[in-house]
């Protein structure tokens, strides 16, 4: 039976546990409990954890004796399984690593492990997380917790339907082009995408092209993803692209001196959106004017010059298919049916590839010139609600588009690498979790974080969950 602790959100459950209100032992065990009732029908768990019940024992033992705990103590997380954990299976969704158990933690399990974290279990993805969907030949695949019938998404999946279901309250994943933001969104759940660096790499795979792979938090509230933020951003000392100190900001803070400045969008060369998804993005809009915002529709000419979709493809195919050839030589076989298609797809030229990189530097530009009037960027999640399984392609307002689209709303923010954050704001006609994205300047998280935390309270869907 699902408890009131399974929808609890992280910071409840600690705050829940430091007072004596109930213990780590029975917060691990309800989630446990809950993994072992839905977890046969959605395979969003791959690998529980061993010992989780005695990790839980030591941090009450620990409390009870008085001593200093992190503010996640007792709490259980899960991550998804691109990251390394020490003596945890660590499998990247692909038969060519069945068995690998890593010596290490990857520094974002590290950290969450430092603030009193306990690790539950892992979850599942696509083969290498190189798809939209989280479904491979070794762990099979997840199902959306709200209509089996439906994906959770990629590359993050296994990490948003066990949210979503209440089997784990916070969780660790990746984002490379949409899966840590298009997850969340498909299944109601909260995730963020910092800016990039931000949050290290360290330990987790793939690593090509690194400097478009994100990490980020995906959680049920927007307290819990500021929270986990902070634990998480930071150089380590091993990743070149981790340089920034977190208390560096260049946003307005949770009390900006002036009206926040929204701008938003639901297509401005980025594609047809469908039409629900669109109407929840005006919603959104309609509300933080309401709430003193100040909120204008608007285009961004650089997204229109240069399809960002289309940049991310050319980019990515060329620095993917090198390292798909290294990791697959000699195991073609054992390759999903996605990985074999990344790996066939047509060779970028260098002189294509050239002209992609001066595009992305034009999207910058453009960016830089957006966030000189405005604070936020509003804008959809996914260009449609949760899709079916093995999506090839769908039609939106009369156009068919490849299976890749439901991305290219979050594809240009892994390019520019700016901060942006999915959260629910809506449902479709047929019962499915509707999102909205908010993206604001490269190092201003405080902006996204405070933008967002004005929407949830304006939310109309707070408190929904799948019933299953």
């Amino acid at each position: 039976m699902t408890t009131e602790l399974n929808y609890a959100d992280a910071s409840e459950l600690a705050e829940l546990i430091r007072l004596g209100k109930v213990s780590s032992v029975e917060v691990v065990q309800v989630h446990l409990a809950r993994v072992e009732q839905v977890n046969p029908r959605l395979n969003a768990v791959v690998t529980l954890v061993d010992g989780v019940l005695e990790a839980a024992k030591a941090a009450d033992d620990e409390l009870a004796r008085g001593g200093e705990v992190g503010p996640l103590h007792g709490v259980p997380f899960t991550a998804k399984d691109s990251f390394d954990t020490a003596g945890v299976l660590t499998q990247r969704g692909s038969p060519i690593f069945a068995g690998r158990v890593p010596d290490t933690d990857a520094t974002a399990v590290a950290r969450m492990k430092q603030a009193g974290a306990i690790l539950l279990a892992k979850t599942n993805l696509p083969e290498f997380s190189y798809w939209i969907e989280s479904d491979n030949l070794l762990t099979g695949r997840t199902d959306n917790p709200w209509d089996v019938d439906r994906s959770p998404g990629g590359s993050s999946g296994g990490e948003s339907a066990a949210i979503a279901a209440g089997m784990s309250p916070l969780g660790l994943a990746t984002d490379l082009s949409i899966s840590v933001r298009g997850p969340a969104a498909d299944t109601g759940a909260s995730s963020f995408k910092p800016t990039h660096g931000r949050i290290p790499m360290t330990g987790i795979w793939p690593r090509e092209p690194r400097r478009n792979w994100h990490v980020g938090p995906m959680a049920r509230s927007i307290r819990d993803l500021a929270l986990a933020y902070t634990l998480l951003a930071g150089p380590d000392g091993a990743d070149g692209f981790a340089t920034v100190p977190p208390e560096f900001d260049t946003g307005l803070g949770a009390a900006p001196d002036r009206p926040l400045r929204v701008g938003w969008l639901v297509d401005s060369g980025l594609g047809p959106t469908d039409p629900e998804v669109a109407a929840t993005v005006e919603a959104a809009a309609d509300a933080l004017r309401g709430a003193g915002a100040r909120v204008d529709a608007v285009d961004i000419p650089a997204f229109e010059r240069d399809n960002p979709l289309a940049l991310w493809t050319e980019l990515s195919t060329m620095e993917v298919k090198p390292a798909f050839r290294r990791i697959t030589a000699g195991h073609e076989e054992q390759m999903f049916s996605y990985s074999k298609f990344v790996a066939t797809l047509p060779d970028t030229s260098v002189e294509d590839f050239v002209l992609a990189e001066q595009a992305v530097e034009r999207l910058r530009d453009g960016m830089a010139r957006f966030f000189q009037q405005y604070d936020i960027l509003l804008l959809p999640v996914t260009t449609i609600p949760a899709h079916a399984h093995r999506l090839e392609e769908f039609t939106v307002n009369g156009r068919t588009m490849g299976a890749f689209h439901v991305s290219s709303t979050t594809v240009p923010f892994n390019l520019t690498g700016h901060p942006a954050l999915s959260m629910r704001f809506g449902t479709s006609a047929d019962g499915m979790p509707i999102g909205v994205q908010l993206a604001a300047n490269l190092y201003a998280e405080s902006t996204v974080v405070h933008t967002a935390s004005l929407l949830e309270a304006l939310s109309p869907v707070r408190d929904l969950h799948p019933v299953l």
